[in-house]
């Protein structure tokens, strides 16, 4: 082995030490399916913390649950089909990602105590740092992404 290759070997696993960690799983909708797609999320969590060193603290561990919930709900209540949720992080942000076969695209209604229903972007827009959607060839893209950076510098 020549030292190029050695270099080359040597950064190649480097990049494979930086990926972020990644889980994903398919839900078909079926009852319980919320209750799974938080323990994927808790089980993701305690892995970010123990291999990335990422801080989270309990508020910002609830929010990251809660907004698991509410995609997840907004999905099996809006699409026509399993809906896929995927976790990816670092010790400086996590991505909430949920794909749906539904090509519409979430409403955020304006605050309204006295509404019944409704709110869950209005929640996940008020615990996320950022919130998009966008039309997939599969239906829409919902992410919600924490500033894990950011948390633990406002606290």
């Amino acid at each position: 082995m020549n030292e190029r290759s050695i270099i080359g070997t040597a950064l190649a696993a480097l990049a494979d030490s930086v990926r972020p960690l990644r889980k994903a799983a398919e839900f078909s909708g079926d009852a319980g399916c919320i209750a799974e797609a938080r323990q994927l999320a808790v089980r993701f969590l305690q892995q970010l913390e123990a291999e990335w060193f990422a801080v989270l603290g309990d508020r910002t561990t609830g929010d990251l649950l809660l907004v698991v919930s509410e995609l997840v709900t907004n999905a099996e209540r809006h699409s026509h089909g399993p809906y896929l949720l995927e976790l990816e992080g670092t010790d400086r942000q996590v991505l909430v990602t949920v794909y749906d076969s539904s090509s519409t695209l979430p409403h955020r209604y304006d605050q309204d105590p006295g509404r019944l229903g409704g709110h869950g972007l209005e929640i996940v827009h008020a615990l996320a740092d950022r919130l998009g959607a966008e039309r997939v060839p599969v239906g829409k893209r919902v992410q919600a992404v924490f500033d894990l950076e950011r948390r633990r510098v406002s606290t």
